[in-house]
């Protein structure tokens, strides 16, 4: 008990505000040790049963807070079930510190119950792993783990430790100690800033250049301030929290599909912020060796390593200025108005039926989202991509694990991020994602209950593969049952039923009238709102609005 008490309260100076725990008998001496410190109102305490939405929670507590968070499980499996989270956490570069009990050296390898090989389990995926003996001071090695987490060693980005921490018999507190008084619960919540921000206006001289701004997961609103001080073109992803203001382009995924290699005035550079992962018309401009490209890294980041990318990375953003140049206001009209011509052609194709589909729903979410919004991976966050319209400020900050773009965990994230920010949240998600964390929507008496409003796109099955090759290989009849089978994964949950056995609030509908007045409610609490499609013709969906925007664009981004 008093190394669980030291390595609680070394965490706790460390600025661990939140521990998720999952039982355990082997982690018993920290359970109670975090216990007596949650007792005297000095750390937040969550209980998952699931190992796996634990490590989700945390998580979604660490993306919410931009604090370090703690998982706590006990040995084997346990441990084990925090592989996902851990990987996505290294890739997103988000600060989760696995502490995982195990047995004291004596009883590994011995076949004793629960014990296996933990020490360096997760291998690259955390910046630093400690085996921690039963019995020795734990102070140095969790103070370590702290920095590397944090990104306070500097060489490295923030992101996920493993604290492996060994204790003997016995687990529990003596027969003289006691939890302390009862003391007033302190919440930790972050206090939100605004997403906008200004640069100075770019120098007059500046060569004028046909530069675009690509602005990938998590670029930030430095990405939206640059892009209008320099009067060029704004392509953002929704998560980049920069998807606004007078220069953003929404439909600029198929503007580049149609017109990106062959326009009359073809791109000259490319700027980049954040990680662009969502479309393939962004990664062949990416690819294309005769435009010169840029990423803005003004510290180490985790999802490449160095030498790898083909960008020219720079870390100041008068170096960026001075490589991307200016725009002329011609060059940005030109983006702009094919823009508003592509967004019209695509309201006209989906104002043309009142049954909901993938991105009318996806517009809708992101036009009433207030607070935070999570959006799922798989089409969720493809379809905000291609129908969500930029707003003129930003109404939500936009979270989605695209570290590894999984759908695990999608539940748990959100509700991590709605407790951690103490915020109403919105998260948008297919079936299948949210039937793959359907035990998140488990919460234990007395455990805090999130401002969280689920909307789920059921069309009973994995739409997206409709969309990829696996669409034509199914249109071509010979492996349809298949594709079907295998890719589509058809199902028949009834998620009301789903809901009510969790004790979520549920509501169906169909349309997309139906749909805004359920967004237009105010969050409060947890709810699932439920919106039923077909995606049998999700595919022609798409190309009807491809054709659209093609013609409606082809009169400003002629092609040459």
């Amino acid at each position: 008990m008093e190394a669980a008490r030291r390595a609680v309260e070394t965490l706790l100076d460390g600025g661990v505000q939140h521990v998720v725990v999952s039982p355990g008998s082997r982690s018993a001496p920290l359970a109670y040790a975090l216990a007596e410190a949650s007792t005297a109102g000095r750390v937040e305490l969550m209980v998952r049963i699931d190992e796996r939405a634990a490590g989700f929670t945390a998580l979604g507590l660490a993306l919410a807070t931009g604090s370090p968070t703690a998982v706590l499980t006990t040995s084997g499996t346990a441990v084990g079930n925090l592989i996902p989270a851990v990987m996505e956490a290294n890739h997103a570069a988000v600060p989760l510190l696995v502490l995982s009990a195990d047995r004291p050296d004596e009883l590994r390898g011995t076949g004793a119950n629960q014990t296996t090989v933990q020490t360096d389990l997760f291998g690259d995926h955390v910046r630093f792993a400690a085996d921690i003996a039963a019995g020795s001071d734990p102070e140095r090695a969790i103070r370590t783990g702290l920095s590397a987490a944090t990104g306070a060693l500097a060489t490295i980005p923030p992101g996920p430790v493993q604290l492996n921490l060994a204790f003997r018999d016995p687990l529990v507190p003596g027969t003289g100690d006691t939890l302390p008084e009862q003391a007033a619960r302190q919440r930790f919540r972050i206090a939100t800033e605004p997403l906008v921000m200004n640069l100075p206006a770019a120098s007059t001289g500046l060569p004028v250049r046909r530069t675009v701004v690509l602005a990938g997961h998590d670029a930030g609103p430095v990405a939206e301030a640059f892009a209008r001080a320099h009067g060029l073109p704004l392509l953002a992803e929704p998560s980049s929290n920069a998807r606004f203001g007078p220069n953003a382009v929404g439909p600029y995924r198929l503007l580049l599909e149609h017109f990106g290699d062959r326009a009359a005035q073809p791109i000259e550079r490319v700027i980049l912020f954040g990680r662009a992962t969502l479309t393939r018309p962004v990664a062949s401009l990416l690819a294309r060796a005769e435009i010169p490209s840029a990423l803005y890294a003004p510290v180490p980041v985790a999802w490449f390593e160095p030498g790898r990318r083909t960008e020219l990375v720079l870390e100041s953003l008068a170096d960026l200025a001075d490589f991307a140049g200016r725009g002329a206001p011609e060059w940005l009209d030109a983006w702009l108005l094919a823009g508003s011509a592509a967004q019209h052609a695509l309201d006209g194709i989906l104002a043309d039926t009142a049954a909901a589909t993938g991105p009318s729903v996806a517009a809708l979410v992101w036009k009433h989202a207030r607070g935070q919004l999570l959006l799922g991976s798989s089409n969720g966050i493809r379809d905000v991509d291609l129908a969500g319209v930029p707003a003129t400020q930003p109404a939500a900050t936009v979270f989605a694990n695209r570290g590894l773009a999984g759908i695990d965990g999608t539940i748990s994230t959100a509700t991590g991020i709605a407790i951690g920010a103490d915020q109403p949240t919105t998260a948008l998600m297919g079936d299948i994602t949210f039937l793959h964390d359907a035990g998140g929507l488990f919460l234990g008496h007395g455990e805090d209950q999130p401002n969280l409003r689920i909307v789920v796109l059921n069309d009973a099955g994995g739409a997206i593969f409709d969309l990829l090759e696996h669409g034509q290989v199914s249109a071509a009849g010979t492996y349809a049952g298949a594709v079907e089978r295998l890719f589509g994964t058809p199902h028949a949950v009834n998620l009301a039923a789903l809901a009510a056995a969790y004790g979520v609030e549920h509501s169906l509908v169909t349309t997309t009238a139906g749909l805004a007045q359920a967004l237009a409610r105010p969050v409060s609490g947890r709810s699932i709102i439920e919106v039923q499609a077909d995606r049998s013709a999700l595919r022609a969906l798409h190309a009807n609005i491809s054709q659209a925007v093609a013609v409606a664009a082809e009169g400003v981004l002629p092609a040459r």
